[in-house]
């Protein structure tokens, strides 16, 4: 579960209201001095279900990056960028940013350190930039007051809360700065928000702050609501469906070769898995032993961690090898794992029987070769070919039989599905997937 409320059936009325479940938003909050955006990020992740990710937050974690972090703090030293960047998307990358999206509040604050986030590939839909007349912010600096009990942020005059007994306990902050040094900070800040207004200016939105408090939120929230429309490519998530020999494989590779997707393949990633020394790898080893399936909730898991993992989230992923059935297709649908793409590889059983009963591999290079398509070059060679009995026809016809009996109903599945004549030169099918993929 990613979040355990202690009012479950509460938490599930909020959640049911949320005007969309399947949109994610990932955004970064910027703001001026004093422009009170701590609890405007709260109100807008209540009303958008978003992570809320504050840097102090990220350094409260446990962890070995957190702990170096922390040296640097403790020192009073600035935190180099890496390290920053490497916090940054360590907690980006867990399963409630993935699924849920994040706001980012004032991060990053300096536009060396929003070039790092996308140098990690961390890319937001929508900045948004609170800004006011200085003498405004120096103002309100000098009337904010801090609930101790929530660390909310109100003022004397612009923002008093409507409870009695919030605004009985109201503190005045303990380290509050007197004018002539907000003056000098508010200089450095404007410095530094030029320079990231031209670095996100593709999907930069700035709001007037010096208005009623009502007024922001509403034009934040329409703002990070609007779909972003760009000219940038969409990060691709693609599923490949097909019969044994269809090239699934093969045009997976070409795709993350050209698009620079990641390519998983599931039996692959399991035998990876299976090779580590952990928990996961013990608990699925007997069963590729012994070439049973593995049990799909222990796949999906795999998978999981696999999806959630930062190069997926920012680059895309083309994955094929699951689902193999309805059921799996809907446990995936419900990890929030959305294919933008899907292609059927199509061709008849006798090809595919062509196809694979007539290949082996050279033990010696690793090379495969073909009787028919890619003959080996010499006797020398042909007499070390290696046929796989998982290939002879008798596993082959099984293999088909049970591809067969789930691809209607997956095909149902996914409505959207796009279907590809397979039996073709192996360049042309990838011709005809790109320009389903790119269109």
């Amino acid at each position: 579960m990613v979040d355990k409320p202690e009012d479950p059936i509460q938490y599930l009325v909020n959640f049911l209201k949320r005007d969309s479940v399947d949109v994610i938003l990932h955004f970064i909050y910027c703001f001026s001095l004093s422009s009170f955006v701590l609890p405007k990020a709260k109100k807008l992740c209540e009303h958008t279900q978003a992570i809320h990710v504050t840097l102090s937050d990220i350094l409260n974690d446990d962890s070995d990056l957190t702990r170096a972090a922390q040296q640097y703090q403790d020192k009073k030293q600035k935190i180099p960028k890496d390290l920053w960047s490497q916090l940054i998307q360590q907690r980006l990358s867990k399963t409630d940013c993935v699924r849920r999206g994040w706001l980012l509040e004032a991060i990053p604050m300096t536009q060396e350190e929003a070039l790092c986030l996308q140098e990690a590939g961390i890319t937001p839909d929508h900045v948004v930039m609170l800004e006011a007349p200085d003498v405004v912010l120096i103002e309100r600096s000098s009337g904010k007051r801090i609930d101790p009990v929530t660390g909310d942020v109100y003022h004397v005059t612009f923002m008093w809360p409507e409870s009695e007994e919030v605004a009985q306990r109201l503190e005045t902050p303990r380290t509050m700065m007197p004018a002539d040094l907000i003056a000098k900070k508010l200089q450095k800040y404007h410095t530094e928000a030029h320079a990231l207004k031209r670095t996100y200016h593709s999907c930069l939105k700035t709001i007037n702050a010096d208005q009623p408090h009502v007024d922001v939120f509403s034009q934040v929230l329409n703002y990070v609501r609007t779909p972003r429309h760009s000219a940038s490519p969409y990060i691709p998530r693609i599923l490949l469906f097909g019969p044994p020999g269809s090239g699934k494989s093969l045009q997976a590779k070409l795709l993350a070769q050209k698009y620079g997707i990641v390519d998983i393949c599931c039996s692959e990633l399991l035998k990876a898995v299976s090779a580590d020394e952990n928990h996961m790898g013990e608990l699925i080893k007997p069963y590729l032993e012994s070439e049973q399936q593995v049990p799909s909730s222990i796949v999906l898991r795999i998978l999981t961690e696999r999806l959630i993992r930062m190069d997926c989230t920012t680059r895309g992923w083309v994955l094929h090898g699951f689902p193999q059935d309805v059921e799996q297709a809907e446990k995936l649908q419900e990890s929030n794992f959305l294919p933008n793409r899907v292609f059927f590889l199509e061709m008849t059983d006798d090809i595919a029987i062509e196809r694979v009963t007539l290949r082996a591999v050279d033990p010696v290079t690793g090379e495969w070769y073909h009787t028919v398509y890619k003959p080996a070059p010499g006797p020398e060679v042909q007499a070390r070919l290696w046929f796989d009995p998982r290939n002879s026809e008798t596993q082959l016809l099984k293999r088909l039989k049970e591809y067969w009996s789930h691809a209607v109903d997956l095909q149902a599945f996914y409505p959207q599905a796009v279907y590809i004549y397979a039996d073709q030169d192996p360049h042309t099918v990838f011709e005809s997937l790109e320009s389903r993929l790119v269109g």
